[in-house]
């Protein structure tokens, strides 16, 4: 029988956050693979489990990948962890889980803490429909035909960023977005959790008084609805709207044609309105 690969969602900063079911987990399964063992190691450490750990990250995603689907397939539980939140999002846990569907085994989540929400509820910009953007680029052109390509986008935006890119990165989205309103999110759930509510402009300003300290969630109101395209037409009949078009100079024919493309219908459906058959 196959082992299932756990999803174990750990805190983003305060400990209490882990839920007794992903501590029963870590107890019961035959191995924890995380990013850094050095620091799963320090929140096993804090509840007292000893469980043996191998690393699991970008660089060695695809040799471990291939020994952990080796371990699941000889019935070996497993665990998997980042260094802080949920596995899987923004982190090479996505391609374990897919190797694991594409071997026929299982995959289960053990749900807890991830930064962009916990950022996205305490930010004040609407939450009805959001879409996580994760990491921009390091490089200023992919980073910046990253943020052109969700520039007109209504959702609020929800990304991530290093404290040495954020002055970088809130350049860019002024430029391209304009100025909007915006949460700047950091130390979620610490001793010292700051939530900055404001718009870029002020945010830009900001932090060239001060140095970015920690990793951000930057949570961004989207783009303004266009306006409904209002057009002539629409508040007149087709008789009205073909005789528009007569006392242009427009012969009946051609007026009744281009008053069924204005308003999508059948040419004969206008024909037959306009004469009344």
């Amino acid at each position: 029988m196959n082992g299932t690969l756990y999803l174990c969602a750990t805190p983003i900063g305060n400990l209490g956050d882990v839920s007794s079911r992903c501590l029963e987990v870590f107890k019961s399964v035959d191995l924890i693979a995380c990013e850094d063992t050095r620091r799963t190691v320090q929140l096993l450490n804090y509840f007292g489990i000893k469980k043996q750990l191998t690393s699991y990250h970008e660089h060695n995603k695809h040799e471990k990948g291939e020994y952990i689907i080796g371990l699941l397939k000889e019935g070996k539980d497993v665990a998997l962890v980042s260094d802080a939140g949920t596995p899987a999002i923004s982190d090479p846990g996505e391609d374990l889980v897919k190797l694991c569907i594409e071997n026929g085994l299982a995959v289960t989540s053990i749900p807890g803490c991830v930064a962009g929400i916990n950022a996205l509820i305490v930010s004040g910009l609407p939450t009805r429909r959001f879409a996580f953007e994760g990491f921009l680029s390091v490089n200023k052109r992919h980073r910046r035909e990253h943020l052109e390509s969700v520039k007109n986008d209504t959702h609020t935006l929800i990304f991530y960023e290093a404290p040495h890119k954020l002055t970088y990165t809130l350049k860019d989205m002024l430029d391209i977005f304009g100025d909007r309103r915006i949460a700047l999110c950091r130390e979620l759930t610490k001793l010292h959790e700051e939530i900055i509510r404001t718009t870029l402009l002020a945010a830009q300003d900001l932090y060239t008084e001060k140095s970015p300290k920690g990793e951000y969630v930057i949570v961004i109101e989207g783009a303004s609805a266009p306006e409904p395209r209002t057009v002539w037409w629409e508040d007149i009949s087709i008789t009205e709207h073909v005789e528009k078009y007569i006392s242009e100079g427009i012969d009946s024919k051609e007026a009744v044609k281009l008053t069924a493309k204005d308003r999508g219908l059948a040419k004969r459906d206008v024909y037959s309105e306009y004469h009344n058959i």
